[in-house]
């Protein structure tokens, strides 16, 4: 049995490109409010990595959601547009760009994309929650 209440946070933002700087300040008060601040570095990375390619490609609003569960931390990132980024190969050491969804593939567990109804998409990445530890030494998820 688990001590851990799955809860969701979003965060509505524009397609500017101070909407990372937004998105990486959300993550961090949410985990810090939830306790889970040791996964912050990685996780802000990773939503800077999304929105900067959502203003960049999408050029729509963006919603940055967060949303525990009871092994696993999941980040969404939603935008109005319908074309999918492609998982690829590693970039080239010496590419100025192209290395965003290489680095989000190392930081996180999983990722992929989802098509949404109204003809958008959702790039998500999942991370792995702690375990807590209960008087006695026991482990909960």
């Amino acid at each position: 049995m688990s001590d851990r209440t799955p809860w969701s946070h979003d965060i509505d933002l524009d397609d500017r490109s101070a909407s990372a700087s937004r998105a990486r300040a959300f993550v961090r008060r949410r985990l810090e409010e939830h306790c889970l601040s040791p996964l912050g570095d990685d996780v802000q990375v990773v939503v800077s990595e999304l929105v900067t390619n959502a203003v960049r490609h999408a050029r729509t609003p963006v919603t940055v959601t967060l949303h525990a569960f009871d092994l696993t931390l999941l980040l969404e990132v939603q935008d109005g547009s319908a074309v999918r980024p492609a998982r690829g190969a590693a970039p080239d050491v010496l590419a100025t760009h192209g290395r965003g969804l290489h680095i989000v593939g190392i930081l996180s567990r999983d990722w992929g994309t989802d098509a949404l109804p109204d003809g958008g998409k959702s790039v998500w990445a999942e991370f792995g929650l702690p375990e807590r530890r209960i008087p006695g030494g026991r482990a909960t998820a």
